[in-house]
């Protein structure tokens, strides 16, 4: 899979989140958005997600057949996305019967992340990082090229922080993409890396947004 990104803007409520971006990415490559609070990385991913609409720019994926850009991807946000009341297995299998293309079940997903005794636990029972890395396991139960991480390292341990980068890494040996969000390095030494700056303000309004 290969994506390239040229020139993406975008304005929410009036004011610019940022302008003129541009990045491509090749099998096996890695690209850490960085940038200070509210700088629009989290907006950066969404755009990729195909949930939000650039103002200008485009967004072009490459050798994947058929298949659409939102249905290549992976996307693990700010909030974990997991029902409290069902269980791990249970938000696990919602998952992957969803999205398709199965790869690992959950109880072997689990385990990769340390988890294999919260499979049958409701996620209400779980601890912040315990949820977090339930979240992390939807990466490993259904086949994807691209994961989009958002603080993909929230609420996680030094240990649990270790088995994210290993697991990132095996990814992109099997000629995977990943767009990180981040505040960390993440272990992705060898990453590209878009630091987004909010852009001047065009308008006084703006300057005062």
């Amino acid at each position: 899979m290969r994506l390239t990104v040229t020139g993406l803007a975008v304005r929410r409520s009036g004011r610019r989140i940022f302008a003129g971006l541009s990045f491509a990415l090749g099998p096996g490559e890695a690209l850490m958005v960085t940038g200070r609070n509210g700088a629009g990385k989290s907006t950066l991913l969404a755009v990729l997600a195909g949930r939000l609409k650039p103002d200008a720019g485009e967004v072009l994926v490459a050798e994947v057949g058929e298949a659409t850009l939102p249905e290549c991807l992976h996307v693990v946000g700010h909030r974990d996305g997991l029902k409290s009341a069902l269980t791990a297995e249970e938000n696990l299998a919602f998952a992957r019967d969803l999205l398709g293309d199965p790869a690992l079940t959950p109880g072997e997903a689990l385990a990769e992340l340390g988890l294999a005794h919260a499979l049958k636990l409701p996620v209400a029972y779980l601890s912040a990082g315990q949820r977090r890395r339930v979240a992390l396991a939807r990466l490993l139960v259904c086949r994807r090229p691209l994961w989009l991480l958002d603080e993909p390292t929230a609420a996680l341990d030094l240990a649990s922080q270790g088995v994210l980068a290993a697991l990132m890494a095996r990814h992109r040996a099997g000629g995977g993409l990943v767009v990180a969000a981040t505040h960390q390095a993440l272990g992705l030494d060898d990453a590209q890396e878009l630091r987004i700056e909010r852009p001047a303000p065009a308008t006084e309004a703006e300057a005062f947004a």
